[in-house]
């Protein structure tokens, strides 16, 4: 295994966004299937912070936990500014708000988490298969879900694939930089960037996406979530 294998996981693992941007694009999903995807996906990103990000017997002690408060702290301060700046151009609605919110969590999601799995496949040799299925998995409806919503706001449609291409290629480079960085420093490890991801994610689920779930998808979306939770959770425990 090398650097560029490991950016050719990251890839894979994002390239779900791409998939869920195709989906909303020419299936052109209802308002209430798009609320219980992005459920669904709500439920497999609170496993994938339970089980793999923030798992106990990784973190070392309680001041680990303040990196999760700096995810969630720039999550919030980048949210807020890119919400600021929309106003500022256009009287924009909170769903338009929300779409780009969505998007600005896969991003800081998907950054940390592709380094975690570089740093995993340099320190063990091998990839995590759980969790390249939960972010697989949890990126899809993410995607599918602003998607629709930027759909709806006017974007054509190769503005909206360049969004995803852009933040799928991040990721693999994220992933060859993090397979270098266990290289060329001895004992790193990713703790710390699993920590920023869950306060990032944990932010944005509570800002966004379960508040778009419910909003499109009714009470139904709560059962969604649960399901989501139970499928990515049992990804994890396979491992």
């Amino acid at each position: 295994m090398n650097a560029l294998a490991a950016a050719g996981w990251g890839a894979l693992a994002a390239f779900s966004l791409v998939i869920g941007a195709w989906l909303a694009l020419h299936f052109r999903p209802s308002a209430r299937v798009t609320g219980l995807v992005l459920g669904f996906g709500a439920g497999a990103l609170i496993a994938a912070v339970a089980y793999e990000l923030v798992p106990r017997e990784r973190f070392e002690s309680a001041w680990d936990f303040l990196v999760v408060g700096v995810g969630a702290l720039t999550f919030f301060f980048l949210d807020g500014a890119l919400a600021q700046k929309a106003t500022a151009q256009r009287s924009a609605g909170s769903a338009h708000n929300a779409n780009r919110s969505i998007v600005l969590g896969a991003l800081l999601d998907g950054i940390p988490e592709s380094l975690v799995l570089g740093m995993g496949l340099a320190a063990g040799g091998s990839i995590s298969v759980p969790f390249l299925a939960a972010v697989f998995l949890s990126n899809l409806p993410e995607s599918l879900g602003a998607t629709a919503g930027l759909r709806e706001e006017g974007r054509r449609p190769g503005v909206v694939y360049r969004i995803w291409w852009g933040i799928t290629a991040i990721s693999g480079a994220c992933a060859a930089l993090g397979y270098g960085l266990v290289g060329f420093v001895p004992g790193t490890e990713g703790r710390l960037v699993q920590a920023f991801a869950a306060g990032a994610v944990l932010t944005m689920l509570a800002n966004s996406m379960m508040p778009e779930a419910f909003e499109l998808g009714g009470r139904l979306a709560g059962l969604s979530t649960v399901l989501g939770f139970a499928a990515a959770g049992a990804l994890s425990l396979l491992e």
